[in-house]
């Protein structure tokens, strides 16, 4: 991808000049926190104006800091999502298109946290890594907790051999780390919680907090327009099929009105309990006085169908499957910054050169991604369209598929197949039609296939 600003060459040189995007009253190099949560839609936020789900100090974090409105993923994947996150490429770029894969020691050399730690920062992970399972990179950290496994499970014990929710386990360790690192050299912190993604099983399942389970339930949680059967009949037949991981996954959890219901509300349960740690995070950042000098980043590593179109899960470039949260926060943040809402389109692949960029650090020339902050203010070319590719397993579990998003339109590719979808999202948010067959977007059509063709060869 095209990108606009000059990048230093990748000798790793540090600048330890505050960037134009940071308040001038200090000179020190901000700690920076990275929160990710696992299968979190855009719209499952209460700054995103969602109406019945609780996440005040989530949205606090919107009101302090800047709010995506527009932030996708390029592989609605976890693993992938998550190197895409790490390394600021394209999975084409990466490589990483499955869960057993790990990063090879250059690329980890090239992630963000590696990049800081040669910078002088104190880096720490806590939570589910989620790339690769044989040389998970745990002795690369300062702090390490998490454990070496792909999916780590919800309920889990303590040193004192208690049960504790994965949620709460992950709030004790950053608190952990806090009291370690605060108030020393410059830490990275990167977080990530297991919620709200399903616990994996036959069916799965959404295991809540015991002080969460009765919160949402006298609430009505309304239907999605498209889990009309009509939206899933309309699906080509190498789709429309009992073999597909997300209609296998939507049969025991939202086949009915009642499991709908039930389903969206462990699904909020789940991330009212992540807003709860964010909020002892902030907390505690003021109590160690090191607020002021503290970025907090936050995002979902990819979205989540809740019965659209017939479907659980991700993987397919539905908006509710390639759409995200994502907020930048924090007191060294400009005043033109903060409360602000941006409409330009961030990507997951701009995490780590936004991380770089705010500690002073030297962005690799492998590095696809842009800084979020300097896109924001104007200082960088906005983007108009990205590429989307998600070709881990294949037919008939998962049917490949590649594309391109625009601001207005959307074209997938299902590459297996040849079967094409095109949807005008601006007059049809919920791609209730594909437009492949009409006539009157037959230029439209022809554009985006040749865009396609382009950025296909442009993220390699």
């Amino acid at each position: 991808m095209k990108r606009t600003a000059i990048l230093l060459s990748v000798s790793f040189f540090i600048t330890y000049s505050i960037p134009s995007f940071a308040q001038q009253k200090s000179t020190a190099r901000p700690n920076i926190i990275f929160l990710l949560t696992d299968d979190h839609r855009r719209d499952a936020l209460g700054a995103m104006g969602n109406r019945i789900i609780q996440t005040p100090n989530l949205d606090a974090l919107a009101g302090r800091g800047i709010l995506f409105k527009r932030a996708y993923i390029t592989t609605s994947i976890c693993c992938v999502s998550r190197a895409s996150i790490l390394s600021g490429k394209y999975e084409s770029r990466h490589k990483i298109n499955d869960f057993d894969t790990d990063f090879s020691r250059q690329a980890l050399a090239e992630t963000y946290p590696a990049l800081l730690k040669k910078a002088g920062y104190k880096i720490g992970f806590i939570g589910k890594f989620g790339v690769g399972v044989k040389n998970i990179p745990d002795t690369l950290f300062d702090y390490w907790a998490a454990e070496k496994t792909g999916q780590p499970v919800y309920e889990l014990k303590n040193k004192s051999g208690n049960l504790i929710h994965h949620t709460d386990s992950v709030g004790k360790d950053i608190s952990q780390f806090l009291g370690k690192f605060a108030g020393k050299e410059p830490f990275c912190l990167s977080v990530s919680f297991k919620a709200p993604h399903e616990l994996d099983g036959n069916p799965p399942t959404y295991p809540v907090q015991q002080r969460y389970l009765d919160l949402y339930k006298n609430v009505s949680i309304p239907e999605p327009l498209t889990a009309d059967p009509k939206y899933w009949n309309s699906f080509p037949e190498f789709f429309r099929t009992d073999k597909n991981i997300a209609r296998e996954r939507w049969k025991p959890l939202f086949s009915t009105p009642e499991l709908h219901q039930e389903t969206v509300r462990n699904y909020y349960r789940l991330i009212t309990g992540v807003d709860e740690v964010v909020g002892d995070l902030v907390a505690q950042l003021k109590e160690l006085k090191i607020d002021e000098n503290t970025i907090i980043i936050f995002m979902g590593d990819n979205g989540f169908s809740l019965g659209e179109h017939g479907l659980e899960g991700k993987w397919f470039g539905y908006e509710e499957s390639i759409r995200v949260p994502m907020i930048i926060s924090g007191a060294p943040l400009t005043r033109k910054l903060k409360g602000k809402k941006s409409d330009k389109i961030a990507l997951n692949i701009d995490i780590a050169p936004t991380i770089l960029s705010l500690a002073g650090v030297a962005i690799p020339q492998t590095v696809q991604g842009e800084d979020l902050l300097e896109m924001t203010l104007k200082k960088s070319e906005d983007r108009d369209d990205f590429f989307y590719e998600h070709t881990y397993l294949g037919s008939p579990r998962l049917p490949k598929v590649e594309g391109v998003v625009s601001r207005d339109f959307k074209y997938m590719n299902y590459i297996e197949h040849g079967y094409e979808e095109l949807y005008d999202t601006k007059n049809d948010p919920h791609e209730t039609t594909n437009l492949v067959k009409d006539q009157a977007y037959k230029t439209k059509l022809e554009q985006l296939r040749q865009r396609y063709g382009t950025l296909k060869e442009l993220v390699k």
